[in-house]
């Protein structure tokens, strides 16, 4: 083989196995819905639609959904809402959502059975970290999978605009100690993830490693627990959010006039790398990272 030939099979094995193209929606799961939905609002998400069936809304601004989920389930292994609210699933957008979990099981990944109620899609899931899911989405254009399940709010805007530009930017997940190797492992194998180098950095939270998305258009930050720590196995989980933002000291100010409050130490205050909220309900916290790249 030339080295002409070498290089073309050498591209083609770059990159996107999954036909990855985004986040669709976050998922927290959480037995005060009402509650979480406020906070949701202060960062200026908004109310769009209701589940047919279970207690499930969906939140929405710009590009972004999140769904609470208050559906207390009786399928084994089901992820079940809890006081303090913790992220049960990530939704991410691929080319053909049937494709992307095969090719995900072929390569190892723990499927997710599923349970359809009568006028309900079926969203193919993987395992995640901890108890969450991965779905898989083809949904997301002009018909979405929220045109089958959900039930729009009477005179609520479909479409809430985004607050100072916000739109994904990542997921940190907390992970046990000496596993980092085997989740860069998880997610490069089965999704396409590359890690980046140390010195290539976002925020004002620098901790662990950065992996992004084969998409190039959101990163996972995988953190292990600080040293002198007790490893607890089922303490790894996705953690929180980072929204990316052309302007983050803009960002903050109008969040802040919405009654949203940053953390301010000598260690960690805001700047116009990023920011920090405080956190709400036991653990729900949000980072803002400077990023113009997903406005």
């Amino acid at each position: 083989m030339n080295d002409a030939a070498r290089d073309r099979e050498a591209i083609g094995e770059v990159p996107n196995p999954l036909g990855l193209a985004g986040i669709e929606f976050v998922e927290y799961a959480t037995t005060r819905p009402q509650a979480l939905g406020q906070v949701l609002e202060m960062m200026g998400f908004r109310p769009v639609a209701r589940h047919r069936s279970r207690e499930v809304l969906l939140y929405r601004q710009g590009t972004m959904n999140v769904v609470i989920n208050a559906h207390v389930s009786s399928r084994p292994r089901s992820v079940q809402p809890t006081e303090v609210p913790q992220i049960a699933a990530i939704a991410l957008r691929v080319r053909d959502a049937a494709a992307a979990y095969q090719r995900a099981l072929d390569r190892g990944a723990w499927a997710v059975p599923t349970h359809v109620e009568v006028m309900e899609l079926n969203i193919p899931a993987i395992h995640g970290v901890g108890s969450s899911r991965v779905y898989f989405v083809d949904r997301w254009r002009e018909f979405s999978i929220y045109d089958v399940d959900f039930v729009p709010i009477p005179t609520v805007e479909r479409q809430p605009p985004a607050l100072a530009g916000l739109h994904w930017f990542g997921i940190v997940q907390y992970i046990g100690t000496d596993r980092m190797d085997d989740w860069c492992e998880f997610y490069r194998e089965l999704f396409g993830f590359d890690v980046l180098p140390d010195e290539e950095r976002f925020g004002i939270l620098p901790k662990g490693r950065i992996l992004r998305s084969p998409c190039r258009s959101f990163y996972l930050q995988l953190i292990e627990p600080e040293p002198g720590i007790v490893d607890v196995e089922g303490e790894e989980s996705l953690h929180r959010i980072g929204l990316g933002t052309p302007d983050v000291p803009a960002a903050v100010k109008t969040l802040a006039a919405r009654g949203v409050e940053f953390v301010e130490a000598s260690d960690l205050h805001t700047g116009t790398r990023g920011a920090l909220t405080k956190s709400w309900l036991g653990g729900v916290m949000f980072e803002l990272v400077h990023d113009s790249a997903g406005v």
